[in-house]
């Protein structure tokens, strides 16, 4: 099946452990990387090259890190298609061509499990996080989606395996997990809203 070969990546984690050794294999094998706040600064403390999101975008981390990611020379560089139509404005709004997305949500459900403050809880509601990984899913014919911690090892022996070439059938996987958690995500921010009410609550997709 159609394969890609992996050239850039969008890296935006929580949880950092296991991150290193699949960073330092996307450096070797010449992955350009970008990505954002304390996942940079941790990039770059491993001695790789990393590019801030904020130098795609002209536009800092605001209101209090809220806003990062969300902005079309972002989402363009991974909605694009590999066609003419899209790679023409892709070259015409200058967006940088991202072949796979490595994301870490804000953990929602360890905080509503160990806090009842609604501050905390809300600020552990991931938005741009959650959008890079439904637009990375959506567009998988052309983009890698890595949607959690737990994927790190399976995507770090998939990448040494392949040599960084993903084909159509592993990233329409990927997509499939990544709608998976997106969707368990979005169920645990329902049930803790609904909670109280007459409403059922979701259950989680296994």
């Amino acid at each position: 099946m159609s394969a890609i070969k992996i050239r850039s990546a969008l890296v935006s984690v929580y949880h950092k452990d296991g991150l290193d050794e699949i960073v330092r294999e996307l450096h070797q094998q010449g992955v350009q990387l970008y990505s954002t706040g304390g996942t940079q600064k941790f990039i770059a403390n491993l001695d790789i090259p990393v590019t801030a999101v904020e130098d795609l975008t002209s536009y800092p981390s605001i209101l209090d890190g809220r806003v990062k990611t969300l902005h079309p020379a972002v989402f363009g560089g991974i909605l694009a298609r590999r066609e003419p139509a899209h790679l023409d404005q892709r070259k015409q709004y200058e967006l940088p061509e991202i072949d796979l997305v490595i994301v870490d949500l804000y953990p929602f459900e360890e905080s509503v499990a160990t806090t009842n403050e609604e501050a905390a809880i809300i600020d552990k509601i991931d938005i741009g996080g959650i959008s890079l990984i439904r637009a990375a899913a959506k567009n998988y014919r052309d983009v890698a989606v890595v949607p959690s911690r737990a994927e790190y090892g399976m995507f770090l022996e998939m990448l040494r395996e392949t040599g960084g070439e993903l084909t159509m059938e592993h990233r329409r996987e990927k997509a499939r997990r990544a709608f998976k958690i997106s969707s368990n995500y979005h169920i645990a921010n329902f049930n803790n809203f609904n909670e109280g009410t007459t409403d059922f609550a979701f259950k989680y997709s296994i």
